[in-house]
């Protein structure tokens, strides 16, 4: 059978920008930057060494290009803007403006900051004054962008439009008022799902009378939760009449027509060309510095890094927003920070804050109302704050790590610099092999066009569902069939009939059961309430599919930079019981991880070496977790668990070599296992930088001669149900992936492998065994195969 060395999938925590930019590494000399970016990044230089820091880009700021309001534009709604202090419209807002007025779909697809929300506001809004019966429901992914709406749209003070929030927090009266009163409903797509489309009969008149669908933030929906996001869409769709107009809203993205008409079913024009100013933001690459007298290749933490330059900005007099990847790196992040801050100002500690998913509602506004009053002078945030709330006055964006598509990282840096100001962003390299190619390949960055959104509608884990419940909204008709995809859509109707879950009669075909369809659209499983066993008191909620990892028995869990240990987690009742314990250690959950191919889809013969794309079923389950040292990341021990095993079945491209090959390659036979999990961990990390994904994404097992294959093979498969189209990418792209992978691995500088290499930081095994120059070799193979030498 061979060594299964998995990576585990752990549900963590998931045009061109040319035009004035000039970029030279360092070391031939940094640019001449803003006052305030030099001093900044002269300070960090001086502190650790000049070497971290690799490379500098600077974009220049850009005067916009305004333009008279529309002819149809009321005299109260221009009233209301000027004054906010606009006097005009920027160009690409009118523009925009003017096609959805006319009933055209569109995608405004434009930088952060530029005014997007004025762009569809306009249209809306105008509507909404000179027509009384016309209403308008906007969409974000975010609760917190919704409430920043809210906030917004109510300060206009519009007589008559009645903006109201509709979402998990809006308690039960202010639900009821908003859908007899209000004519402007803000909620999102998860409360659209559960609450207005099961419940459109109450919603009659409200859907009836609906001329726009705003839908903000629109790159945000991809993958698996893209696809049901599209489906709720057409859902709506078919409980309106032909007079809605989508308009869609979304950060700088590759293909921006055609990914809002995935996701709408509709033909949507893009207003791309940005016509706001924008100040000029200094970006620099940085790269933490090596331990000094450390294990191999061991670096300084990234998050460590992060706090000290939070720390720096604060200390400055600025202001400043660091970007976290996971929950606990951002409640680190933050209790770092305000301690290096206590240091320097006594209490000074106290204007830091963590902001993150998990919190309650009213410690996430309370944040968020403490943010933009300048109150808190800095923040680490997971990507929660990365989508279009309102903040102002930012000086400084900190990235701790790649945020996993080139759109995220220019909607996060834009996030400083939003008063007209200069700034600066700064990109942390983590221990992690796409970081580390990213900040010494900076082309890659900043000489690509970003990515187009991911999603597929014809994915049958999706598509059934939803199916089902448009079915026990109103019975489905031979018109829905073709909204929800034609012929695919048809045979899935086929299945659900044969199933029972679906009977055909002569008006169509209606659900069967009494209850409605348990469709989760973001592939969660639910929530897991956290609560302090001393008190009783409600500290915050997390994930069911990610709970076995986080809160575990003897697990440390962070709230607010106070650390707890988990005492009890009872995943039947979904509740996690804590203690409030500050231990000297951190945990960190490892797993096994085994994997059945189910079928075929493509298949590439290239001799010695076969590239696959197929269905795989995945079985995980969390087996032990690891106690490490805070000061010296030492382990202490490994400590079993017992916990239920999840089941996955999905889509995965995964190669494989004969055993006669590698041997042929001088890879010996005792380091086959670690040279195909050298290869694995670092494929995995490289995928993101050909398709749009993360890394916590994605996993992965390899093992020397698998059951299915009977060769040495190497498995890398979507982590959600039914695949969310990054194993058929990797497919389609797999020289290009599978070369930056070997470069990067052959060009870091350690001896063995480390985490910016072949180390995976969500490795099952505890990255071990591990082969760096083997794993070379065994990709020499596999690459001079697929070129046919």
């Amino acid at each position: 059978m061979g060594t299964f060395c998995p990576e585990r999938l752990d549900a963590n925590p998931r045009g061109r920008h040319s035009a004035g930019v000039t970029s030279a590494p360092t070391s031939d000399g940094t640019p001449t930057a803003a006052p305030f970016a030099s001093e900044l990044l002269d300070r960090l230089t001086r502190r650790v060494g000049r070497g971290a820091l690799l490379h500098v880009v600077e974009m220049a700021a850009r005067p916009g290009e305004a333009t008279p309001w529309p002819d149809w534009t009321p005299p109260q709604l221009r009233a209301a803007y000027a004054a906010r202090g606009v006097s005009k419209p920027w160009r690409h807002q009118a523009e925009a403006a003017e096609l959805a007025h006319r009933g055209d779909h569109l995608v405004i697809a434009t930088g952060t900051a530029s005014g997007k929300s004025l762009a569809y506001q306009l249209p809306v809004l105008s509507t909404l004054l000179t027509d009384p019966r016309a209403t308008a429901l906007y969409l974000s992914p975010t609760k917190a962008l919704a409430a920043d709406q809210l906030g917004s749209l109510t300060g206009l003070d519009l007589a008559d439009v009645r903006p109201a929030g509709y979402d998990g927090d809006t308690p039960r009266d202010e639900r009821d008022w908003a859908r007899q009163h209000s004519r402007l409903v803000l909620t999102n797509p998860d409360m659209l799902h559960h609450g207005i489309l099961p419940g459109h009969r109450g919603w009659a008149s409200f859907l009836r009378r609906l001329r726009y669908v705003v839908i903000d933030e629109c790159h945000s929906y991809r993958g698996v939760f893209g696809t049901h996001v599209a489906h709720v869409l057409r859902r709506l769709r078919r409980l309106t009449g032909p007079q809605v107009t989508f308009v869609l809203a979304s950060a700088t993205t590759g293909d921006p027509a055609g990914g809002a008409t995935r996701l709408t079913g509709l033909p949507v024009r893009a207003v791309s060309v940005d016509g706001s100013p924008r100040a000029a933001v200094t970006f620099a690459l940085w790269e933490p510095p090596l331990l000094p007298g450390g294990l191999d290749g061991q670096r300084r933490s990234a998050l460590t890094e992060a706090a000290d330059l939070l720390a720096d900005t604060i200390i400055e007099g600025r202001r400043a927003l660091a970007f976290v990847r996971s929950r606990r790196g951002a409640e680190v992040v933050a209790r770092a920070t305000a301690g290096i801050l206590d240091e320097a100002v006594a209490g000074l500690g106290a204007r830091v804050a963590a902001y993150r998913s998990g919190l309650l509602p009213e410690e996430r506004r309370d944040i968020e109302r403490r943010l933009r009053s300048g109150e808190l002078l800095g923040v680490a945030s997971t990507n929660a704050l990365e989508l279009g709330v309102d903040i102002t006055g930012l000086d400084a964006v900190i990235m701790c790590g790649y945020p996993g598509t080139r759109a995220s990282m220019w909607q996060q840096a834009g996030r400083a610099g939003r008063r007209g100001q200069d700034a600066v962003a700064v990109l942390i390299a983590r221990d992690d092999p796409l970081d580390n190619y990213l900040v010494h390949h900076p082309d890659a960055l900043f000489e690509r066009p970003v990515e187009a959104t991911v999603l597929d509608p014809t994915n049958p884990y999706v598509l059934g569902p939803q199916l089902c419940a448009a079915a026990a909204e109103r019975p489905l008709t031979a018109d829905d069939i073709d909204l929800f995809g034609g012929a695919v859509a048809a045979a899935t109707v086929k299945q659900l009939v044969t199933d029972g879950a679906l009977r055909r009669r002569p008006t169509g075909w209606y659900w069967t059961h009494r209850g409605r369809p348990d469709v989760d659209l973001r592939g969660s499983g639910g929530q897991v309430t956290i609560v302090e066993s001393a008190t009783g008191r409600l500290l915050g909620l997390a994930d069911t599919a990610s709970a076995s990892y986080l809160l575990h028995p003897g697990a440390v869990y962070l709230h607010q930079g106070s650390p707890y240990l988990v005492e009890t987690l009872d995943l039947e009742s979904d509740v996690a019981l804590v203690r409030a314990e500050a231990p000297d250690w951190s945990t960190h959950a490892r797993d096994v991880t085994s994997l059945t191919v189910t079928g075929v889809r493509r298949y590439r013969d290239a001799g010695p070496v076969g590239l696959f794309l197929g269905d795989v079923q995945v079985t995980n389950q969390v087996v032990s977790y690891q106690r490490r040292r805070l000061s010296s990341r030492e382990v202490i021990d490994t400590r079993p668990l017992d916990l239920p095993a999840r089941n996955l079945r999905t889509v995965a491209v995964w190669f494989t070599a004969s055993t006669a090959s590698l041997a042929g390659a001088g890879i010996d036979i005792a380091d086959t296992a670690g040279a195909l999990h050298a290869a694995e961990h670092a494929a995995i990390g490289l995928l993101p930088l050909v398709a749009t994904c993360d890394r916590w994404d994605i996993g992965g097992l390899s093992t020397v001669a698998h059951v299915d294959t009977d060769a040495p093979t190497v498995f890398v498969y979507d982590g959600q149900p039914g695949g969310a189209g990054f194993a058929e990418r990797a497919y389609e792209v797999a020289p290009g992936w599978l070369t930056a992978t070997r470069d990067t691995i052959a060009e870091c500088g350690c001896a063995t492998g480390c985490p910016s290499c072949v180390q995976s930081p969500k490795c099952g095994n505890g990255n071990n065994p591990l082969a760096k120059d083997a794993a070379i070799s065994v990709l020499d193979v596999v690459l001079q195969a697929l070129a046919g030498r």
